[in-house]
């Protein structure tokens, strides 16, 4: 699939699955283990900004991680990175992704159904 243009929603995502992380300083945080799931943040890629997300702790030590606003460009194969504060937390390789935007906007539209007036068109009201 190629998209159209650079920023197409086809190319933003908002959900993803690592492989088991590696955590650094505790497995997994105690934070992830109580709750089972965690607020931080989290880059795939070295010079890019981070951003806000949260991590659900799957049994096998994988993690979806939900971003707060859809990324782009995001590649199984790539390693999630996970930050609180300066503070590095480990790392995930990307497994899988969510659906894009632009798939989540299509289902939208098919959800949502004809509209009125092309209802009105069909069936002439009588």
């Amino acid at each position: 699939f190629k998209a159209p243009s650079t920023d197409h929603p086809a190319l933003y995502r908002d959900l993803l699955r690592t492989n088991r992380v590696h955590w650094i300083a505790e497995e997994p945080p105690a934070e992830l283990v109580r709750d089972k799931m965690m607020e931080c943040h989290f880059r795939f890629r070295h010079q890019m900004a981070l951003v806000p997300c949260v991590l659900t702790l799957n049994q096998d030590g994988s993690v979806w991680v939900t971003l707060v606003k859809p990324a782009r460009a995001i590649t199984p194969g790539q390693f999630a990175v996970f930050y609180k504060g300066d503070e590095c937390l480990g790392s995930g390789k990307i497994l899988r992704m969510g659906p894009s935007v632009y798939t989540m906007q299509q289902g939208k539209k098919r959800e949502e159904g004809p509209k009125k007036e092309e209802i009105d068109k069909i069936e002439p009201a009588t």
